[in-house]
Formats: structure tokens, C-alpha cells, sequence
């Protein structure tokens, strides 16, 4: 009999270096193909991904045994290096470092899946530096 019963939503979100626009659609599908792949790998399936110019939202169901910290180095690590190899880029590829992760209420969660989704025509009304911006003040985080 299980004893521990843990569901730790998670919304993660991070950026391509200097967040540069460089995630164009030729890419995004291989791209999203290979961090649900990996994703899978690591036991942390992606429920929802969405690839825009410059960053990646993703929905996770964070194991209590797992780290985020972990997770995330594994991820964002072995997909810049499978990016780099693929070629995509005439340059080396390289994420920003860090990423954001928000809590997700089971009540919210439909809400943040459909957010996802539809990132495509959200960011036609408002910049992921406009929308950075909100979430820093929203939660109360401050740049170094």
C-alpha cells in the first residue's frame, strides 16, 4: 500500500540565451519531439510544451523524489546539445541560464494547460518581455 500521495504541479518556463528569437517553426516541432522525448526519459513527462521564438513553457508533474533543480539541468543541457548536433544553427545554441517554475493549483490547472496552448496568440497581444516583466513584480522576484 502507498503511503505518500504527492502531485507538485509545476508551470517551467525558460529562454534561449539573450533571449534571442531564434526558435523558429522549422525547429519547434523537432525541438518539442526531443524534450518530450527526453522528458519521458527522466520519468517527469512534459503534459504540456510550447515552443515560441525565444522560449519554452512547459507542464510537469514533479516526482517527490525528484529535484527541480536536477530536472531542469538535465533537460535544458541535453537538448542544447542535441540541438547543437542537429545543426539547426550556425552558431553554438545555447538557453539563458536558469528558468522560472510556478506552482500549479489542481484547481488551475486546466486554465495553465489551455494557457500554454494557446501561447501562440497570447503573444500577439503582449512580449514575453512584457509578460517577464508582470511575473516579476506578480511574484515578487528581482533580477541580479
Amino acid at each position: 500500500m502507498q503511503h505518500s500521495h504527492v502531485r507538485n504541479w509545476l508551470h517551467i518556463v525558460w529562454a534561449t540565451k539573450k533571449r534571442e528569437r531564434i526558435l523558429n517553426s522549422e525547429f519547434r516541432i523537432e525541438i518539442s519531439k526531443y524534450l518530450i522525448e527526453k522528458s519521458k526519459i527522466e520519468n517527469i513527462p512534459l503534459l504540456n510544451i510550447n515552443i515560441q521564438p525565444e522560449h519554452v513553457h512547459g507542464l510537469i508533474n514533479l516526482p517527490a523524489n525528484i529535484c527541480l533543480s536536477d530536472f531542469m539541468k538535465k533537460i535544458k543541457g541535453a537538448s542544447s546539445f542535441w540541438i547543437n548536433n542537429q545543426s539547426f544553427f550556425n552558431t553554438k545554441f545555447s538557453w539563458q541560464r536558469g528558468y522560472g517554475a510556478y506552482s500549479v493549483s489542481a484547481s488551475q490547472l486546466e486554465i495553465v494547460r489551455k494557457y500554454i496552448i494557446n501561447q501562440d496568440k497570447h503573444h500577439k497581444k503582449y512580449t514575453f518581455t512584457k509578460e517577464y516583466e508582470k511575473w516579476k513584480k506578480q511574484y515578487g522576484f528581482i533580477d541580479d
